[in-house]
This record gives structure tokens, sequence and C-alpha cells, in this order.
């Protein structure tokens, strides 16, 4: 039984970890110091629908952005809305 315990609670901690792992790489990939900057209120709107479309991607930012555009008929209204809003705006940015 102390065996079985211990095994349950590394597996605890594990997922303790990724998910830890994953909710950072959600904030570093929307937050405004990554290389596709992205607004707060875009890292509040799509955490969500980054962790159900591009869990795979994590943490390779360009990747999950890249998987967010690709799944954009799949997101959410408000995470579409502010992502196309934040996307247009870096193209803009990147045109001057």
């Amino acid at each position: 039984m102390i065996t079985i315990f211990r095994t349950q609670d590394l597996e605890r901690a594990g997922r303790r970890a990724g998910v830890a792992l994953a909710v950072a790489a959600t904030i570093a990939v929307l937050s405004p110091t990554a290389s596709s900057a992205f607004s707060a209120e875009a890292q509040q709107m799509c955490s969500g629908d980054a962790f159900r479309l591009c869990s795979a991607e994590i943490p390779n930012i360009p990747r999950i952005t890249a998987c967010m555009v690709k799944n954009r008929s799949q997101l959410s209204s408000g995470c579409r809305v502010v992502l196309d809003r934040d996307l247009a705006a870096q193209r803009r940015a990147a045109a001057e």
C-alpha cells in the first residue's frame, strides 16, 4: 500500500507540474514581451483556447501562435476578436 500511495503522489505532483508549466507557457505566449506580443486582454480571453487547441505546442511560442491562427474558426468569439485585433496591430507596426 505504501508503494502505491507514493506512486499516486508522484503522479499527482507530475500532473501539477505539467499544469503549472502549461500555464506559464501560455502566459509567456500571450505576454507583451513575447516575440508575438499580445495584449493582456488577449491573454485573458485566449488562455483557455490555447490550452484546448494548442497544448501540444507548449512551450514553443511561435508554434502556439501559428496554432491559434490555424484554429481561428474554433476559437471562442472573445478570443477571436482580440486575436484578430492584436495580429492586425502587429502587422501595421511591422509595415511601418
